[in-house]
């Protein structure tokens, strides 16, 4: 079988990857900064409304994996919180200095999350050795990987996923994600012979503003008056064409 995974920015968004028949949602914020922590609200609502399995992704700012003492704190009570709501399991990632996997930290998080099984978010591209990084995961039990292949885009590391995708074996699940859509995921499917995939499904959604100001900006969009959402039909059509 052939699972799609949803990286879901909202509750709106995951209750559309639920429509289209996504296994599970990796529940962030802040896509923009490729994911961060999910609100208290976003998450106990999501397990409210939804069946799917619920991940939520525990990455306390965007920018690199290497966090400080606070930071690492942050986690520890996000954990705490995803277990209180009853998660179906969370998404970790940490580095040291030098981009090897920090197993302390880590090992800290897994044990912590306990009985939630722990998946690993793609902090693993950006260590320097895939093949070595993926052995430390192994050791350290994590249950499944994202990963891009080291490459801004999944399709652009199918080589690099191949190799992870025999190297695991049945020891850990890899998911190959980042840029993942209609276009490449048979490709993906076909090169890397993995058996999850993890896409964003998402699709533009215009605001239904009647008065707009054209000048006064509230972020980095070039358009205020739409955003980006999962849409049930986009995650329909990627899994019917892995079937």
């Amino acid at each position: 079988m052939i699972h799609l995974e949803v990286c879901a920015s909202s509750v709106a968004s995951a209750l559309e990857a639920q429509k289209g028949g996504a296994i599970r949602v990796e529940l962030c914020d802040n896509l923009a900064e490729g994911g961060t922590t999910p609100s208290y609200a976003q998450i106990a609502l999501a397990k409210k409304l939804l069946t799917l399995k619920v991940y939520p992704i525990i990455r306390p700012r965007g920018g690199d994996f290497l966090y400080s003492d606070l930071e690492f704190e942050l986690m520890k009570e996000d954990i705490k919180i995803c277990k209180a709501l009853n998660c179906d399991g969370v998404v970790i990632g940490i580095l040291t200095a030098d981009g090897e996997i920090d197993k302390k930290r880590c090992s800290e998080l897994i044990e912590l999350a306990k009985p939630m099984p722990t998946a690993f978010h793609r902090a693993f591209d950006m260590t320097p050795n895939l093949e070595k990084s993926l052995e430390t995961l192994i050791e350290l039990g994590i249950e499944r990987l994202l990963t891009s292949g080291g490459k801004a885009k999944a399709i652009d590391g199918v080589e690099n996923l191949a190799k992870l995708v025999k190297q695991a074996g049945d020891r850990i699940e890899i998911m190959p994600g980042a840029g993942v859509n209609a276009n490449n995921i048979v490709e993906l499917k076909e090169k890397t012979g993995a058996k999850n995939f993890h896409s964003t499904c998402k699709a533009a959604v215009s605001s239904k503003m009647i008065y707009r100001n054209e000048v006064t900006k509230m972020g980095n969009n070039s358009d205020e008056f739409q955003y980006e959402q999962t849409s049930a039909e986009v995650v329909k059509k990627l899994i019917s064409l892995v079937k």
